[in-house]
């Protein structure tokens, strides 16, 4: 069994899947802010808007990589805690498999209804022609988006936590070098920020294959890519997908209530736009550093339970939400006081800076909240339990959200618009935290 599953100190194995983990979702945030940095340079608000209005698309060809990667990583971890190696090693395959299929057919559908798509999106006719743009190079990459995604949950499953740290960060950092060629020296605008984006997930997801071919060659039955070994039966598939699915609708559903909130704030203009976008992409810092922490420990939590190491799985939870709750306060301190300042590295125009430290205020006051629902969210995926995982988000980002939006926008404008998703948070920290002690007293501890 890999050492990481061995590790007796519970601080120590979430700070070892955890940092990593954490390490990777930093990576991906810096090049999302890369591409904003590189097209604020052009000093054009509709293009920083473009950027920002094709995220939620970005996220949902994403959602894809969730069914066979989060779906499969939960199923992989369990095995391994039933040390059922060999069928754990043949979902790998299928997964592998079934990511290449459906990148393939999403490539096809996205350049088939491109426009519409960049409707859905909120673009209007200053920022169209960026928009489509950007999703077209976006959508000729989406094969590789989807593997490379994918790929990351599979090996932390594995226990090939490095491989899978490095092959994210590798491909980050090349898509952050050609931002600057293709955005600055080039000058292809925001067809360059896709550009570059995709081509980074292309090389993260040949050095992915390359690390299975390699593992497979040292006798590591989890990796192989053969066709022989890809053996999917009617089960296999069930328990993939019907947590796969679930995890993926929980992206979807994160892209359909940013859709919502850009049209919205579209409502208010392009510099609306671009000024929430930028206070966005830095509240996303201590959002992603909280779903890294929370997907990282996934694996063990999923481990645990296979295992039947109740009581170790419950330290683990809640140790995890600990940590995330003082990392978000940090945040939220850092925020208050720096918004500005931060803003104003994007920004030359005094106004924007103003209303981007602003919004970033407001939107910083529920970091601390996200160490309860984000562990809560891999928790209940990692026992299989992707409904309760589903009903966490659907109520973030639908039943709670999207009303919200529409109630705080009418009662205060823009700025409730913006409110509306640490408004949301508090009320589901609550909720989340109902859900895990009941839960715990059906039995699972």
């Amino acid at each position: 069994m890999t050492s990481v599953y061995e590790e007796k100190s519970i601080p120590k194995a979430i700070m070892r899947v955890g940092l990593p983990a954490m390490l990777g979702q930093l990576t991906t945030l810096i090049y999302n802010i890369a591409d904003t940095f590189f097209v604020s340079m052009t000093k054009e608000p509709a293009m920083i808007a473009a950027v920002t209005l094709c995220a939620p698309i970005l996220l949902i060809i994403m959602s894809i990589a969730s069914i066979f990667g989060m779906g499969g990583s939960s199923v992989i971890a369990r095995l391994l805690g039933e040390e059922k190696k060999k069928e754990a090693g043949r979902t790998m395959s299928f997964c592998v498999y079934a990511m290449v299929f459906s990148g393939v057919i999403t490539l096809v559908l996205g350049l088939i209804f491109l426009q519409p798509l960049a409707n859905m999106s909120g673009a209007d006719a200053d920022n169209m022609a960026y928009t489509c743009d950007y999703l077209k190079w976006i959508f000729i990459g989406t094969p590789f988006i989807i593997l490379a995604n994918g790929f990351v949950h599979l090996f932390r499953s594995a226990g090939l936590i490095k491989a899978g740290t490095i092959g994210l960060v590798l491909g980050n950092v090349i898509n952050m070098v050609l931002d600057y060629v293709f955005i600055v020296i080039l000058g292809w605008g925001t067809a360059g920020a896709a550009l570059a984006t995709s081509l980074g997930f292309v090389c993260a997801a040949i050095y992915y294959i390359v690390c299975m071919i390699c593992e497979w060659h040292k006798g590591n039955q989890l990796t192989s890519l053969s066709p022989k070994h890809f053996l999917p039966n009617t089960a296999m598939v069930h328990n993939v997908v019907s947590i796969g699915i679930p995890g993926a609708l929980i992206t979807v559903l994160m892209s359909v209530s940013n859709i919502v909130l850009n049209n919205y704030i579209g409502i208010y203009g392009s510099n609306a736009v671009a000024a929430y976008g930028i206070a966005y992409k830095l509240d996303m810092v201590p959002i992603l550093l909280s779903v890294g922490l929370a997907q990282g420990v996934a694996p063990l939590v999923g481990y645990c339970y296979g295992g039947n190491e109740k009581k170790r799985m419950s330290d683990m939870v809640k140790c995890t939400v600990l940590y995330g709750v003082l990392m978000g306060a940090v945040f939220t301190v850092a925020f208050m006081f720096f918004g500005k300042p931060l803003a104003a590295i994007f920004l030359q125009d005094t106004d924007l800076i103003e209303q981007t430290g602003y919004f970033l205020k407001i939107l910083c006051l529920s970091a601390p909240m996200l160490g309860i629902i984000n562990m809560m969210t891999s928790y209940f995926q990692a026992l299989g339990k992707a409904i309760k995982s589903l009903t966490i988000t659907v109520l973030r980002n639908a039943a709670l959200f999207i009303p919200g939006v529409i109630i705080l926008n009418y009662i205060w404008k823009l700025n409730g618009v913006i409110a509306a998703q640490p408004v949301v948070e508090t009320i589901l920290t609550g909720i989340c935290i109902f859900m895990y002690v009941n839960d715990v007293k059906s039995g699972n501890h």
